[in-house]
């Protein structure tokens, strides 16, 4: 039964991997400022709903991040 949940998570994972390459947008910069006024175009062509969900999916990625840092540090102390 575990092996057949975790095939289906892993599965969903792999779609969700998917989805996300068909939304990468990229741009190779030929100095900083270049980067920076990339940047600033991108997301103002953003709208604002698009704006605020990045924000909350880079925050939770963040909290993801740091709670494996925490079980890391707990299972491994220096």
């Amino acid at each position: 039964m575990k092996d057949a949940l975790e095939q289906e998570k892993e599965e969903a994972r792999r779609q969700r991997a998917k989805e996300r390459r068909g939304r990468i947008v990229t741009h190779r910069a030929s100095n900083f400022d270049d980067a920076a006024q990339w940047d600033l175009d991108y997301w103002q062509s953003k709208t604002p709903q698009e704006r605020l969900s990045a924000l909350v999916d880079i925050r939770t990625d963040v909290e993801k991040v740091e709670q494996a840092r925490r079980a890391h540090e707990q299972q491994h102390p220096s």
